[in-house]
């Protein structure tokens, strides 16, 4: 934009210009190599850049639930790493699935509240090793994740230590980078640490 500018400035000030000095001569071929540059840099620019995925606003209501039995210091850890994945990441939505059992619930969510792992889930579960759905749409195994809003976008499954699973949703597809991959896995790292230590929220096999 700059660049086009600039090089129109100059062809207008070199048609009014009655007589041409050498000095001028030189600014205007400094000018023009200076905005031939600027236009490239712009050109460039734009397909180097990258582009946004496509955001959805996803099918569901803002949910805050919590399993009633679980102790305060519980309570308060997933709270926490909720929050923070919830505002620090692209994910919408969040479930915490522990020993069979739904610990958390919070994000943009339907009215099903009932968790039955499918085959993606479950293989997180044996394998303990975390499974990213790049774009859910195109995975046959995406209707086994009918407890999220319907039109989720991406997936991923984090292992919280051998016995539970977090899974998150995205309103865009390819939206999580490898950075929030490793925040992910750090705070279920964490998670699987406070619930292996509290009584009566589980214990590692």
């Amino acid at each position: 934009m700059v660049g086009g500018v600039a090089a129109v400035l100059l062809l207008v000030n070199r048609l009014l210009t009655p007589e041409l000095t050498v000095t001028q001569a030189r600014s205007d071929v400094l000018g023009a190599i200076v905005s031939a540059v600027l236009i490239l840099t712009g050109l460039l620019w734009q397909q180097v850049a990258p582009r946004l995925p496509d955001a959805v606003e996803l099918v569901g209501e803002q949910r805050f639930e919590l399993a009633p039995d679980l102790p305060e210091t519980v309570r308060t850890e997933l709270a926490w790493a909720s929050y923070l994945l919830l505002t620090n990441t692209v994910t919408r939505s969040l479930i915490v699935f522990y020993q069979g059992k739904v610990l958390l619930r919070r994000g943009i969510l339907p009215e099903k509240t009932e968790v039955t792992p499918g085959a993606i889930v479950q293989r997180v579960l044996e394998k303990h090793k975390p499974v990213y759905l790049v774009a859910l749409s195109v995975y046959p195994g995406r209707f086994e994740f009918d407890y999220l809003p319907e039109n989720t976008q991406g997936v991923i499954c984090q292992p919280i230590g051998q016995q539970g699973v977090m899974i998150l949703g995205a309103n865009a597809p390819r939206s999580y980078t490898k950075q929030d991959e490793t925040w992910i896995a750090g705070i279920a790292d964490k998670l699987d640490v406070t619930l292996f230590r509290e009584q009566g929220a589980g214990s590692r096999e």
